[in-house]
Protein backbone atom coordinates (compact mmCIF):
# COMPACT_ATOMS: atom_id res chain seq x y z
CA UNK A 1 0.00 0.00 0.00
CA UNK A 2 3.19 2.39 0.76
CA UNK A 3 4.19 2.14 -2.46
CA UNK A 4 0.69 3.24 -4.31
CA UNK A 5 -0.15 6.37 -1.69
CA UNK A 6 2.49 9.03 -3.68
CA UNK A 7 0.14 8.15 -7.02
CA UNK A 8 -2.58 8.38 -4.36
CA UNK A 9 -1.90 11.96 -3.04
CA UNK A 10 -2.70 13.28 -6.91
CA UNK A 11 -5.06 11.03 -9.02
CA UNK A 12 -7.57 10.82 -5.89
CA UNK A 13 -9.40 14.04 -4.56
CA UNK A 14 -9.41 15.14 -0.89
CA UNK A 15 -13.27 15.44 0.01
CA UNK A 16 -13.92 18.75 1.03
CA UNK A 17 -12.72 19.68 4.74
CA UNK A 18 -15.83 20.80 5.88
CA UNK A 19 -17.96 18.41 3.76
CA UNK A 20 -20.37 16.98 6.46
CA UNK A 21 -20.44 13.89 4.16
CA UNK A 22 -16.61 13.05 5.63
CA UNK A 23 -17.88 12.21 8.97
CA UNK A 24 -21.23 10.31 7.58
CA UNK A 25 -18.62 8.03 5.40
CA UNK A 26 -16.12 7.95 8.52
CA UNK A 27 -19.11 6.32 10.83
CA UNK A 28 -20.44 4.16 8.21
CA UNK A 29 -17.22 2.64 7.63
CA UNK A 30 -16.07 2.15 11.17
CA UNK A 31 -19.31 0.41 11.58
CA UNK A 32 -19.70 -1.78 8.36
CA UNK A 33 -15.65 -3.13 9.00
CA UNK A 34 -16.02 -3.57 12.70
CA UNK A 35 -13.23 -1.35 13.41
CA UNK A 36 -11.90 -2.00 17.28
CA UNK A 37 -11.68 1.04 19.38
CA UNK A 38 -9.27 1.39 22.26
CA UNK A 39 -10.06 0.53 25.62
CA UNK A 40 -9.10 3.48 27.30
CA UNK A 41 -8.83 6.81 26.20
CA UNK A 42 -5.77 8.63 24.50
CA UNK A 43 -5.40 10.89 27.06
CA UNK A 44 -5.14 8.53 29.64
CA UNK A 45 -1.71 6.83 27.86
CA UNK A 46 1.71 8.00 29.40
CA UNK A 47 2.94 11.20 27.44
CA UNK A 48 -0.14 12.27 25.73
CA UNK A 49 -0.62 15.92 25.62
CA UNK A 50 -2.95 17.96 23.48
CA UNK A 51 -0.41 17.76 20.08
CA UNK A 52 0.79 21.35 18.95
CA UNK A 53 2.65 19.93 16.02
CA UNK A 54 1.91 16.59 13.86
CA UNK A 55 3.65 15.17 11.18
CA UNK A 56 1.21 14.47 8.15
CA UNK A 57 1.70 12.66 5.07
CA UNK A 58 -1.03 14.53 2.87
CA UNK A 59 0.53 14.87 -0.35
CA UNK A 60 -1.38 17.86 -1.42
CA UNK A 61 -3.00 20.96 0.28
CA UNK A 62 -6.26 19.77 -0.69
CA UNK A 63 -5.77 17.11 1.74
CA UNK A 64 -3.65 18.77 4.74
CA UNK A 65 -6.93 21.04 4.59
CA UNK A 66 -8.86 17.90 4.79
CA UNK A 67 -6.91 16.69 8.18
CA UNK A 68 -6.81 20.48 9.45
CA UNK A 69 -10.58 20.70 9.83
CA UNK A 70 -10.16 17.96 12.59
CA UNK A 71 -7.25 19.74 14.09
CA UNK A 72 -7.91 24.13 14.44
CA UNK A 73 -5.00 25.61 16.07
CA UNK A 74 -2.58 22.91 15.56
CA UNK A 75 0.29 22.71 13.45
CA UNK A 76 0.00 20.14 10.77
CA UNK A 77 3.23 19.95 8.31
CA UNK A 78 2.85 18.00 5.03
CA UNK A 79 5.88 16.15 4.71
CA UNK A 80 6.56 13.81 1.63
CA UNK A 81 9.11 11.24 2.47
CA UNK A 82 10.99 9.85 5.71
CA UNK A 83 13.95 12.34 4.70
CA UNK A 84 11.27 15.17 5.55
CA UNK A 85 9.91 14.13 8.24
CA UNK A 86 12.93 12.83 10.27
CA UNK A 87 13.93 16.42 9.73
CA UNK A 88 10.47 18.05 10.47
CA UNK A 89 10.43 15.93 13.45
CA UNK A 90 11.93 18.38 16.07
CA UNK A 91 9.20 19.40 18.41
CA UNK A 92 6.28 17.10 16.92
CA UNK A 93 3.98 15.09 19.07
CA UNK A 94 2.70 12.56 16.52
CA UNK A 95 3.18 11.24 13.01
CA UNK A 96 0.93 10.04 10.44
CA UNK A 97 2.01 8.09 7.73
CA UNK A 98 5.87 7.33 9.10
CA UNK A 99 7.43 5.14 11.41
CA UNK A 100 11.21 5.38 10.13
CA UNK A 101 13.57 5.02 13.17
CA UNK A 102 15.14 8.26 11.82
CA UNK A 103 11.54 10.30 12.51
CA UNK A 104 11.17 8.72 15.71
CA UNK A 105 14.34 9.27 17.25
CA UNK A 106 14.58 13.14 15.88
CA UNK A 107 11.16 13.74 17.31
CA UNK A 108 11.45 12.83 20.95
CA UNK A 109 8.25 13.63 21.79
CA UNK A 110 6.31 11.68 19.47
CA UNK A 111 3.97 9.58 21.02
CA UNK A 112 1.30 8.31 18.71
CA UNK A 113 2.50 6.99 15.07
CA UNK A 114 -0.92 5.93 12.65
CA UNK A 115 0.22 4.00 9.74
CA UNK A 116 -1.14 3.88 6.59
CA UNK A 117 -0.52 0.03 6.54
CA UNK A 118 -2.16 -2.42 7.86
CA UNK A 119 1.33 -4.43 8.67
CA UNK A 120 2.31 -3.09 11.77
CA UNK A 121 5.91 -4.48 11.06
CA UNK A 122 8.53 -3.61 11.42
CA UNK A 123 7.51 -0.42 12.67
CA UNK A 124 6.64 -1.75 16.39
CA UNK A 125 9.88 -4.49 15.91
CA UNK A 126 11.36 -1.42 17.13
CA UNK A 127 12.97 -0.53 20.85
CA UNK A 128 11.94 2.29 20.54
CA UNK A 129 8.44 2.02 20.27
CA UNK A 130 8.73 0.19 23.61
CA UNK A 131 11.18 2.19 25.06
CA UNK A 132 9.12 5.59 24.94
CA UNK A 133 5.42 4.07 25.19
CA UNK A 134 4.35 4.72 21.37
CA UNK A 135 1.08 4.13 20.33
CA UNK A 136 0.75 2.61 16.92
CA UNK A 137 -2.76 2.36 15.50
CA UNK A 138 -2.70 1.05 11.34
CA UNK A 139 -5.32 0.34 8.56
CA UNK A 140 -6.53 -3.28 10.15
CA UNK A 141 -9.82 -4.29 8.14
CA UNK A 142 -9.24 -1.15 5.81
CA UNK A 143 -8.24 -3.21 2.74
CA UNK A 144 -9.99 -6.18 3.79
CA UNK A 145 -13.24 -5.51 0.84
CA UNK A 146 -11.04 -5.47 -2.14
CA UNK A 147 -9.03 -8.25 -0.45
CA UNK A 148 -12.08 -10.49 0.10
CA UNK A 149 -13.32 -9.77 -3.59
CA UNK A 150 -10.01 -10.88 -4.83
CA UNK A 151 -9.72 -13.79 -3.02
CA UNK A 152 -12.98 -14.89 -4.71
CA UNK A 153 -11.81 -13.73 -8.55
CA UNK A 154 -8.66 -16.37 -7.91
CA UNK A 155 -11.35 -18.91 -6.55
CA UNK A 156 -13.96 -18.40 -8.94
CA UNK A 157 -11.56 -18.31 -11.90
CA UNK A 158 -9.50 -21.41 -10.82
CA UNK A 159 -12.75 -23.75 -10.05
CA UNK A 160 -14.56 -22.47 -13.52
CA UNK A 161 -11.25 -23.18 -15.30
CA UNK A 162 -10.42 -19.80 -16.20
CA UNK A 163 -6.48 -19.72 -16.71
CA UNK A 164 -7.17 -22.60 -19.61
CA UNK A 165 -9.72 -20.64 -21.09
CA UNK A 166 -8.42 -17.73 -21.40
CA UNK A 167 -4.69 -19.21 -22.70
CA UNK A 168 -7.40 -20.51 -25.72
CA UNK A 169 -8.78 -17.12 -26.22
CA UNK A 170 -5.60 -15.81 -26.94
CA UNK A 171 -4.91 -18.55 -29.77
CA UNK A 172 -8.08 -18.20 -30.99
CA UNK A 173 -8.92 -21.85 -30.16
CA UNK A 174 -12.46 -23.09 -29.38
CA UNK A 175 -12.00 -26.19 -27.40
CA UNK A 176 -15.12 -27.36 -25.41
CA UNK A 177 -13.48 -30.36 -23.74
CA UNK A 178 -10.13 -28.97 -22.70
CA UNK A 179 -11.38 -28.68 -19.14
CA UNK A 180 -13.24 -32.06 -17.94
CA UNK A 181 -16.44 -31.37 -16.28
CA UNK A 182 -14.54 -32.65 -13.14
CA UNK A 183 -12.51 -29.62 -13.02
CA UNK A 184 -15.45 -27.18 -13.58
CA UNK A 185 -16.28 -27.14 -9.97
CA UNK A 186 -19.59 -25.30 -8.16
CA UNK A 187 -18.98 -23.64 -4.66
CA UNK A 188 -22.27 -24.50 -3.12
CA UNK A 189 -21.43 -27.04 -0.36
CA UNK A 190 -17.63 -26.77 -0.18
CA UNK A 191 -15.78 -25.70 2.57
CA UNK A 192 -13.33 -22.94 2.87
CA UNK A 193 -10.88 -22.33 5.71
CA UNK A 194 -9.95 -19.35 6.07
CA UNK A 195 -6.82 -19.31 8.65
CA UNK A 196 -6.58 -15.88 10.30
CA UNK A 197 -10.23 -14.50 10.84
CA UNK A 198 -8.97 -10.73 11.51
CA UNK A 199 -9.95 -7.86 9.43
CA UNK A 200 -9.22 -9.73 6.11
CA UNK A 201 -10.60 -13.14 6.97
CA UNK A 202 -13.97 -12.09 8.30
CA UNK A 203 -14.43 -10.35 4.54
CA UNK A 204 -12.91 -13.12 2.75
CA UNK A 205 -15.51 -15.75 5.26
CA UNK A 206 -18.64 -13.06 4.71
CA UNK A 207 -18.32 -13.28 0.77
CA UNK A 208 -17.58 -17.46 0.59
CA UNK A 209 -20.60 -17.74 3.10
CA UNK A 210 -22.57 -16.03 0.46
CA UNK A 211 -21.82 -18.14 -2.33
CA UNK A 212 -23.17 -21.01 -0.16
CA UNK A 213 -20.04 -22.58 1.21
CA UNK A 214 -19.15 -23.47 4.40
CA UNK A 215 -16.53 -21.22 6.75
CA UNK A 216 -14.31 -22.60 8.67
CA UNK A 217 -11.51 -20.60 10.30
CA UNK A 218 -8.78 -20.16 13.11
CA UNK A 219 -7.99 -17.42 15.15
CA UNK A 220 -5.44 -16.77 17.37
CA UNK A 221 -7.34 -14.04 19.68
CA UNK A 222 -11.06 -14.77 21.24
CA UNK A 223 -13.39 -12.96 19.64
CA UNK A 224 -17.37 -13.40 19.04
CA UNK A 225 -18.08 -16.12 16.40
CA UNK A 226 -19.67 -13.94 13.44
CA UNK A 227 -22.79 -15.46 12.27
CA UNK A 228 -21.61 -16.26 8.74
CA UNK A 229 -18.96 -18.66 10.52
CA UNK A 230 -19.56 -22.26 10.84
CA UNK A 231 -17.03 -22.64 13.36
CA UNK A 232 -13.73 -20.94 14.72
CA UNK A 233 -11.11 -22.97 15.81
CA UNK A 234 -7.70 -22.11 17.41
CA UNK A 235 -4.26 -22.07 15.84
CA UNK A 236 -3.56 -25.69 16.69
CA UNK A 237 -6.62 -26.78 14.90
CA UNK A 238 -5.49 -26.16 11.76
CA UNK A 239 -4.25 -29.69 10.54
CA UNK A 240 -7.83 -31.11 11.58
CA UNK A 241 -9.42 -27.99 9.65
CA UNK A 242 -7.50 -28.05 6.68
CA UNK A 243 -7.89 -31.81 6.40
CA UNK A 244 -12.02 -30.99 6.05
CA UNK A 245 -11.27 -28.26 3.74
CA UNK A 246 -11.93 -27.94 0.08
CA UNK A 247 -10.21 -24.31 -0.12
CA UNK A 248 -7.64 -22.94 2.28
CA UNK A 249 -7.13 -19.12 2.44
CA UNK A 250 -3.83 -17.79 4.61
CA UNK A 251 -4.87 -13.89 5.90
CA UNK A 252 -2.61 -14.50 8.40
CA UNK A 253 -0.08 -11.65 9.25
CA UNK A 254 3.54 -12.45 9.22
CA UNK A 255 4.89 -13.36 12.67
CA UNK A 256 7.29 -15.94 14.69
CA UNK A 257 4.61 -18.21 14.43
CA UNK A 258 3.59 -18.23 10.92
CA UNK A 259 6.35 -18.04 9.02
CA UNK A 260 6.99 -21.28 6.67
CA UNK A 261 3.87 -22.56 8.27
CA UNK A 262 2.00 -24.07 5.09
CA UNK A 263 5.07 -26.45 4.23
CA UNK A 264 4.81 -29.68 2.42
CA UNK A 265 3.60 -31.18 5.82
CA UNK A 266 0.61 -28.44 5.68
CA UNK A 267 -0.07 -29.23 1.71
CA UNK A 268 -0.17 -33.26 2.78
CA UNK A 269 -2.70 -32.66 5.49
CA UNK A 270 -5.35 -30.49 2.92
CA UNK A 271 -8.34 -32.63 0.95
CA UNK A 272 -7.03 -33.99 -2.06
CA UNK A 273 -7.75 -31.61 -5.15
CA UNK A 274 -8.10 -28.42 -2.58
CA UNK A 275 -7.30 -25.37 -3.69
CA UNK A 276 -4.58 -22.89 -1.56
CA UNK A 277 -5.17 -19.19 -1.79
CA UNK A 278 -2.56 -16.50 -0.14
CA UNK A 279 -3.26 -12.80 0.79
CA UNK A 280 -0.99 -12.99 3.79
CA UNK A 281 2.42 -13.15 3.36
CA UNK A 282 4.86 -14.80 1.05
CA UNK A 283 7.23 -15.85 3.73
CA UNK A 284 4.45 -17.99 5.87
CA UNK A 285 4.65 -20.40 2.78
CA UNK A 286 7.59 -22.46 1.59
CA UNK A 287 6.77 -22.09 -1.94
CA UNK A 288 9.00 -25.20 -3.25
CA UNK A 289 6.72 -27.92 -1.27
CA UNK A 290 3.63 -25.60 -2.80
CA UNK A 291 4.83 -26.19 -6.75
CA UNK A 292 5.51 -29.75 -5.82
CA UNK A 293 1.95 -30.27 -4.49
CA UNK A 294 0.38 -28.50 -7.45
CA UNK A 295 2.47 -30.44 -9.80
CA UNK A 296 1.76 -33.92 -8.05
CA UNK A 297 -1.87 -33.39 -8.31
CA UNK A 298 -2.55 -33.07 -4.86
CA UNK A 299 -3.62 -29.66 -5.21
CA UNK A 300 -5.73 -28.80 -7.97
CA UNK A 301 -4.76 -24.96 -8.08
CA UNK A 302 -3.24 -22.07 -6.17
CA UNK A 303 -3.70 -18.28 -6.42
CA UNK A 304 -1.03 -16.14 -5.07
CA UNK A 305 -0.89 -12.18 -4.69
CA UNK A 306 2.37 -12.66 -2.37
CA UNK A 307 5.24 -14.34 -2.72
CA UNK A 308 8.82 -15.05 -1.52
CA UNK A 309 10.73 -13.01 -2.67
CA UNK A 310 8.91 -10.20 -4.58
CA UNK A 311 9.06 -10.06 -6.87
CA UNK A 312 8.96 -13.56 -8.04
CA UNK A 313 11.93 -14.37 -10.23
CA UNK A 314 11.34 -14.91 -13.79
CA UNK A 315 12.93 -18.36 -13.77
CA UNK A 316 10.34 -19.51 -10.79
CA UNK A 317 8.62 -22.61 -11.75
CA UNK A 318 5.34 -21.26 -9.91
CA UNK A 319 5.19 -19.35 -13.22
CA UNK A 320 4.88 -21.89 -15.75
CA UNK A 321 2.06 -24.14 -13.62
CA UNK A 322 -1.12 -24.38 -15.52
CA UNK A 323 -2.96 -24.21 -12.11
CA UNK A 324 -1.46 -21.03 -10.64
CA UNK A 325 -2.64 -17.95 -10.68
CA UNK A 326 -0.61 -14.92 -9.74
CA UNK A 327 -0.89 -11.19 -9.06
CA UNK A 328 1.81 -8.90 -8.07
CA UNK A 329 0.72 -8.29 -4.60
CA UNK A 330 -2.10 -5.69 -5.80
CA UNK A 331 -5.13 -7.60 -3.54
CA UNK A 332 -5.04 -4.33 -1.51
CA UNK A 333 -5.63 -1.95 -4.29
CA UNK A 334 -9.09 -0.87 -5.18
CA UNK A 335 -10.83 2.52 -6.51
CA UNK A 336 -12.20 3.29 -3.34
CA UNK A 337 -9.47 2.21 -0.71
CA UNK A 338 -7.46 5.31 -0.57
CA UNK A 339 -10.66 7.31 0.40
CA UNK A 340 -10.66 4.71 3.81
CA UNK A 341 -7.21 5.19 4.64
CA UNK A 342 -7.20 8.77 4.70
CA UNK A 343 -10.87 8.82 6.49
CA UNK A 344 -9.67 6.72 9.29
CA UNK A 345 -6.07 8.86 9.47
CA UNK A 346 -8.29 12.02 9.68
CA UNK A 347 -10.85 10.44 12.30
CA UNK A 348 -7.81 8.93 14.55
CA UNK A 349 -6.12 12.85 14.57
CA UNK A 350 -9.53 14.16 15.59
CA UNK A 351 -9.77 11.51 18.65
CA UNK A 352 -5.61 11.93 19.32
CA UNK A 353 -5.98 15.65 19.18
CA UNK A 354 -9.49 15.24 21.63
CA UNK A 355 -7.64 12.37 24.00
CA UNK A 356 -10.35 10.51 22.38
CA UNK A 357 -10.04 6.35 21.84
CA UNK A 358 -8.01 5.43 18.89
CA UNK A 359 -9.15 3.27 16.65
CA UNK A 360 -7.54 0.45 15.18
CA UNK A 361 -4.48 0.45 18.55
CA UNK A 362 -1.76 -1.96 17.49
CA UNK A 363 -1.05 -4.81 20.35
CA UNK A 364 2.92 -4.10 19.85
CA UNK A 365 3.38 -7.37 21.81
CA UNK A 366 1.48 -9.41 19.48
CA UNK A 367 2.40 -7.87 16.61
CA UNK A 368 -1.21 -6.65 14.85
Amino acid sequence: MATLLGWAATAIAAPSPDAPSADAATAAMIRELGLREAARPARETPGWRRPERVLVRAGSPERLAFFQAVAPGIELVDVADPAAAAAAAPGADASVGFCEAAVLQAGPQIRWVQLYTAGALPCGSQPIIRERGITITNMQRISGPEIAEHVMAMLLALNRGLPTWLALQQQAEWKPQAVPPTAMRELGGRTVLVVGLGGIGTEVARRAQAFGMRVTATRASPAPRPGFVDYVGAPAELAKLAAEADVVVNCTPLLPSTERLFDATFFATMKPGGIFINVGRGKSVVQADLAAALRSGRLAGAGLDVTDPEPLPADDPLWKLPNVIITPHVSATSDRLFERVFLLARENLRRYVNGDPLLSVVDVERGY
